[in-house]
């Protein structure tokens, strides 16, 4: 398949730079991909979408303040992106310099904490900091906001761009579908009788990247740490799986209950335990959009995607939602 077949044009007006003023007021686009039905709906119709037959998987990581800025050791400004915790002081970043970097070099982050550059793996730089990362982080950095968003992070994106049932720690992007739900909403899911289970998957800062390739079987996808527990496997098992987010998709999709996954799905992929999903909606030319385009069918999208620019939604990390059921 062609990239060009998954471009379209969004106006810029429709690229929501703030969250909505209640989790739960957003939209809420329904697409039958059996049918290719459209529905309009409010995010607070979602309880009457779901009864007993459904267990919810939800996305619990945790975003992580993962942008910090400093000097080298020259007096050039630097901005590390810490893309993974390795260990208690170790981690691999992304960055931001006149020059790269190189094993060797240091730096100066944050309120004047010390790094050391340990070498390049890729595009990444393997660097170690002179304390645990963890409280460097958490002191320093700032929220990872998308590139699309042209604001700087505020008070309030230091809550929003979390989810209410955030727990481990690790990601450097939301998994944006569960910003929706507050408690109120979990509460409500359940009152109708619908399970709630959890996966961890820590997202990447590869999600922000475009696919290049042409043809696009020859894109290969980051690499991102995952965990499908055992009781969410059985809670799963007989019923219609709703994953809340492309990111809890891709786990229950993966061959192993653990471990690192670049699973790549777009149209063709065979789907084995998803059968709805909870999405926003994504980039032109993203593997995220190629992923809807195979859940729901490639001439699906382009309708949904269509209606929803004519609409006036809201789109990507901070904009509205689709429920898609399974084309099959």
């Amino acid at each position: 398949m062609k990239l060009s077949e998954f471009d379209y044009e969004l106006p810029s007006k429709l690229i929501a730079q703030h969250p909505a003023a209640q989790r739960s007021a957003s939209r809420l686009l329904h697409l039958d991909g059996a049918t290719g039905a459209l529905k309009d709906l409010a995010f607070a119709d979602l309880p009457g979408l779901v009864d007993a037959r459904d267990t919810l998987v939800l996305n619990d990581t945790r975003v992580i303040k993962a942008r910090l800025f400093g000097r080298k050791s020259t007096g050039g400004r630097i901005e590390l992106f810490v893309e993974r915790v390795l260990g208690e002081c170790d981690a691999l970043a992304l960055s931001h310099s006149g020059h790269p970097l190189k094993a060797g070099h240091r730096l100066s982050v944050g309120d004047g904490v010390a790094v050391e550059v340990l070498g390049r793996e890729g595009d990444l730089v393997r660097v170690r900091f002179a304390e645990p990362v963890a409280g460097v982080l958490e002191r320093c950095g700032s929220v990872p906001l998308p590139p699309y968003i042209n604001h700087p992070p505020a008070p309030e994106d230091a809550e929003r761009y979390q989810t209410v049932y955030a727990e481990r720690p690790g990601a450097v992007a939301a998994p944006t579908a569960g910003l929706h739900f507050d408690q109120a909403m979990l509460e409500k899911l359940q009152g109708k009788g619908a399970g709630i289970a959890k996966i961890t998957l820590h997202v990447g800062a590869g999600t922000f990247q475009p696919v290049r390739a042409e043809n696009i079987e020859e894109h290969h996808m980051h690499a991102e740490r995952y965990v499908v527990p055992e009781s969410t496997r059985k809670a799963i098992s007989g019923k219609r799986v709703l994953a809340v987010g492309t990111t809890t998709l891709r786990a229950l999709e993966s061959n192993a209950d653990s471990g690192e996954t670049d699973l790549f799905v777009y149209p063709g992929f065979r789907f084995r335990v998803v059968d709805r999903l909870l999405t926003n909606f994504h980039l032109p030319k993203s593997s995220l959009l190629m992923l809807v385009a195979a859940f729901a069918g490639l001439d699906n999208m382009r309708k949904a995607y269509a209606h929803a620019i004519e609409q006036q939604y809201r789109f990507f990390s901070y904009g509205d939602a689709m429920l898609i059921e399974r084309a099959q």
